[in-house]
């Protein structure tokens, strides 16, 4: 009897051609589309990313193609409460978050994976540029195959329950590849452009959208310097971000950056390109894939944002859960509310969000 999988398909191309690998493999294939657009005039207008409506029109285009059953399931709530709502206080709080893991820990590998294993699924799949890999009795990631693709960041939070239920066939190929498997078997998402913005902001401005939600509770407030020193004004603590420069609404004789945000004061700090260098920070929520817990400091690789290059880093325990993380040379702009996520060669150790700073 073949072993069922439920893939989660968003319209694109890298998990259309995961359902495809995957029945290509034996595997008995379920498509699925997460409903997560909310019910509000802003995502009725959408016209493209995994949220919009367009997006359910192409995959189940390829469910169709490749004569797999395939299903639209409502997770909007889920959405709203576990990614949004998260989303939206994170930036309240001066943080600044990243949606893509929270969907990935709340709504891909726990609510899409209970409804798979409901459905007499043994495994739940994506199109995530990495792959599953099991070391000493642990379920790891490692890299994938395209490292200008591999999306092992957005994934250090899975458990080693949800990795032993999870494919990404995608992960042993480039992106190039791909795209050619998928137009050699006549899918027409073949040359469909990668979403590259958040998925429920497709005009990617997070601080009108944030504003839109909140109805008003965002107000102007002051630039200040690193001694308190009012600069000017700023239109509110959601629309900056550390280490900006640009939109700032302000101009200075020097370049002047995003050093820190200040809720309790709604003060945005402003200093020099020198102040957002820093080496050493704490992060929380953590999570490792080839031990439980960290023991000991370990050398490591360490990315703080999805597009950063691994730089060198000591990971050490810090009581209460928590990890010190310092980096060997000073790194631009850590930012409270992003992830650190660490590396061993092509193995992906584990991570956690940026708390504090050192």
């Amino acid at each position: 009897m073949k072993e069922k999988v439920v893939i989660g398909m968003s319209g694109g191309v890298d998990s259309s051609v995961a359902a495809y690998l995957l029945k290509k493999q034996g595997y008995d294939v379920i498509g699925i589309t997460m409903q997560v657009w909310q019910d509000d005039e802003y995502y009725k207008n959408m016209e493209s990313g995994c949220c919009s409506l367009s997006a359910v029109d192409d995959a189940r285009m390829v469910a169709y193609d490749l004569g797999i059953p395939y299903y639209v399931i409502d997770f909007k709530h889920p959405f709203k409460a576990k990614v949004i709502d998260y989303f939206i206080d994170e930036y309240m709080k001066g943080r600044t978050p990243n949606p893509c893991i929270a969907c990935n820990k709340f709504l891909k590998f726990d609510e899409l994976l209970k409804k798979a294993l409901e459905l007499g699924a043994s495994y739940v799949a994506t199109g995530h540029y990495a792959t599953v890999d099991k070391i000493n009795d642990r379920y790891v990631l490692r890299k994938s195959e395209d490292d200008r693709k591999d999306q092992t960041y957005a994934l250090y939070s899975l458990n080693q329950y949800q990795l032993a239920h999870t494919l990404m066939p995608c992960g042993e190929y480039k992106k190039t590849e791909i795209r050619e498997i998928a137009k050699k078997i006549g899918l027409s998402v073949h040359n469909k452009k990668d979403s590259e913005e958040i998925c429920f902001i497709p005009d990617n401005n997070h601080g009108a959208y944030i504003n839109r939600q909140v109805k008003g509770k965002i107000k102007s407030g002051n630039f200040v310097d690193k001694n308190g020193k009012i600069l000017g004004k700023h239109k509110g603590i959601t629309y900056y971000t550390i280490g900006q420069r640009k939109g700032l609404g302000i101009a200075f004789g020097t370049p002047m950056y995003v050093v820190d945000i200040n809720p309790l004061e709604n003060t945005v700090v402003l200093g020099c390109e020198e102040d957002i260098f820093k080496k050493e920070f704490i992060i929380k929520d953590v999570n490792f894939m080839p031990f439980e817990i960290l023991e000991e400091p370990l050398e490591v690789k360490c990315k703080i944002r999805y597009s950063a290059k691994p730089k060198s880093a000591v990971i050490s325990p810090y009581g209460n859960g928590e990890v010190k993380v310092a980096f060997h040379e000073k790194e631009r702009a850590i930012t409270k509310g992003q992830s650190a996520v660490f590396y061993k060669g092509d193995i992906m150790v584990g991570g956690g969000t940026i708390d504090r700073l050192l």
